[in-house]
């Protein structure tokens, strides 16, 4: 009995979130500091009280999960009385809520992410507190008590700043979309039409899983769902062919990394992009297809150049499913991304209105499948697994995006972000590449110890700054430093994506990394190419040299990607063909900013 209550209370909980998240796209401008903490309060009780592995954590989950809420509830009552304090605090009972929340929404983070974030959390805040002790430049004169945390927590500049906006207003709607596809039989269409289509040929369940893990991960925004969806079916398949187990996991790993920047939704960095440049979804999708196609592109030949040297197989005929399958389930994903795409497209209405009424086209056609209509009780069970998937997603961005909120707000406070600014600017010496390199740099050494949408936002305020002084186009700027926030998933020595494909697929994790690199080159070269070649991004204002900018440097990558991964077994060929490839992509650069 008490777990049938534990479950009810959890798909109540899980169904007030989904609904709310909906009902906020179609209701209008709400005050912030109403909706922002409700936000919070929501996905508190996802955090503290579900999956508790010990009765200490599951008691201070109760505690903290209970004051927080009450925080929220408290900041989102007396709003009016709040604002008129114009962010600073007036009494003793206003410290302590106030810091109690950010510390709660640090132990949000640690306990639903990893100790890093909250870790480079503490170190502002310690920054903010003591700053006016340092020497030199990077000190600061010293902020207020009353101000520094009221700032935090009672105005839009910390806890309830842009970033939980955009959790609350842009990301969460599309969480719930992925989640809807996902539980009914959106993912399997993607699975079964990328075997189709790719698995006959050479590598062919290597290739499945590049196709299937743009899809897939093209709704679902995880790296590590990812891989755990996608990996499931592909990686098992490579190892029953002969297929390299070190192999198979670093396909999967790179694959499942380049579904973050797959449009049509992408990850939820791209969601943050749109909100920090003010401009339509439509925009960033249009600019990031044709990096996301290279990149997709230069993991299928790597996947080739491999696959040839070692003669991997494909499937075979009968293992392939028949097209008519196929057919029936292409319209669990082709009705409601047709829907998204066409208001996104054709209307003036927003994404997320778009993604609000492709989310209930999708949720009424959970009551079929394959089979046709289906049975009360399991139409009941994919219902149950929507609400249940994307409450918890939106708790782990809500944990991530809030915790770096707190970040941002006190670089804002401290100015910060405008001495790091300065610092690039001087050591680059006013040259635009080595700031990139510079960012490159720091985005990877961020993106290893923090996820990679609170290192692609903290990147981009203190550089993007620096990067657009010197020239570099806002969007531009934005999409480089998003590329290279993922490094740190195939990269050592955190590579995350790399550890969980080489614990499905029982390989040593070194190895794969080592592999995960050489066939995901990509990642690492076409940010520094849309730079190089402007127009790769300019697909609606100049389609022409859009593509032929892509041509270009699609060609460069097939001889980059057959130095690093093809069949030569000597030295000179592989080195004269990354030489080639580079003098390819980076010279003669089309198109201008």
């Amino acid at each position: 009995m008490k777990q049938k209550i534990s479950r009810s209370i959890l798909l109540t909980l899980a169904v007030s979130s989904v609904f709310f998240h909906l009902w906020l796209v179609f209701a209008g401008l709400l005050p912030n500091l109403v909706t922002r903490p409700i936000h919070l309060a929501l996905a508190l009780p996802w955090v503290f009280l579900v999956g508790q592995k010990s009765t200490f954590q599951n008691i201070t989950g109760w505690i903290l999960a209970s004051t927080g809420i009450g925080i929220c509830m408290w900041v989102a009552f007396n709003r009016v009385d709040l604002m008129d304090q114009y962010g600073s605090l007036e009494t003793t009972g206003q410290y302590i809520w106030s810091v109690a929340l950010v510390l709660i929404v640090l132990e949000m983070a640690r306990r639903h992410v990893k100790l890093s974030l909250p870790l480079v959390a503490l170190i502002a805040l310690s920054y903010g507190v003591f700053g006016q002790y340092l020497p030199g430049e990077f000190g600061h004169p010293g902020i207020p008590a009353d101000a520094f945390w009221g700032t935090l927590v009672l105005t839009e500049g910390g806890v309830w700043g842009p970033l939980t906006g955009i959790s609350l207003n842009v990301i969460a709607v599309f969480i719930i979309l992925g989640a809807f596809v996902s539980a009914g039989e959106g993912g399997n269409a993607f699975m079964s039409l990328a075997t189709r289509i790719a698995g006959k040929h050479r590598a062919g369940p290597a290739k499945v899983s590049v196709l299937a893990s743009a899809f897939f991960g093209s709704i679902s925004g995880s790296a590590s769902a990812n891989v755990a969806s996608t990996g499931a079916f592909t990686m098992p398949t490579m190892k029953r062919l002969g297929y390299p187990a070190s192999f198979a996991g670093a396909v999967e790993a790179v694959a499942s990394t380049g579904g973050q920047i797959m449009p049509p939704l992408m990850g939820a960095g791209a969601f943050m992009m749109v909100e920090l440049l003010r401009i339509n979804y439509s925009e960033v999708m249009a600019a990031a297809i044709l990096p996301a196609l290279l990149f997709f592109f230069c993991v299928w030949v790597s996947v080739d150049h491999f696959a040839k040297r070692n003669n991997l197989k494909g499937l075979s005929e009968e293992e392939l499913p028949r097209w008519g399958e196929v057919g029936r389930l292409a319209i669990f994903f082709i009705l409601p991304f047709g829907v998204l795409l066409l208001m996104l497209f054709c209307t003036d209405y927003t994404a997320q209105y778009g993604a609000a009424v492709a989310t209930i086209m999708t949720a009424i056609m959970l009551i079929a499948d394959r089979k046709g209509v289906s049975k009360l009780p399991a139409i009941l069970a994919r219902l149950e697994q929507a609400f249940l998937g994307a409450a918890k997603q939106m708790s782990t961005v809500a944990a991530i995006v809030i915790c770096a909120g707190v970040i941002i707000g006190v670089l804002n406070m401290t100015g910060l972000g405008i001495k790091v600014t300065s610092a690039i600017l001087g050591f680059s010496g006013g040259n635009l590449y080595i700031a990139l390199c510079l960012t490159a740099i720091a985005c990877l050494i961020l993106g290893m110890e923090v996820p990679t949408t609170a290192a692609y936002a903290i990147c981009i305020s203190v550089a993007g700054p620096a990067l657009e002084q010197l020239g570099l186009p806002a969007l531009y700027a934005h999409l480089f430093v998003f590329w290279y926030a993922l490094l740190s998933t195939i990269t050592p020595p955190v590579c995350g994506t790399v550890f969980i494909a080489a614990g499905m697929c029982g390989a040593p994790w070194l190895s794969v990394a080592n592999r995960a690199m050489r066939i995901g080159v990509g990642l690492y070269i076409v940010p520094l190419a849309l730079v190089a070649n402007p127009a790769l991004i300019q697909l609606i204002a100049n389609p022409v040299m859009a593509l032929l900018a892509a041509v270009k440097i699609g060609s460069g990558l097939w001889l980059v990607s057959y130095a690093v991964t093809g069949q030569s077994k000597n030295y000179w060929q592989p080195a004269i063909a990354l030489v080639t490839g580079f003098v390819v992509i980076f010279a003669f650069g089309f198109g201008q900013f």
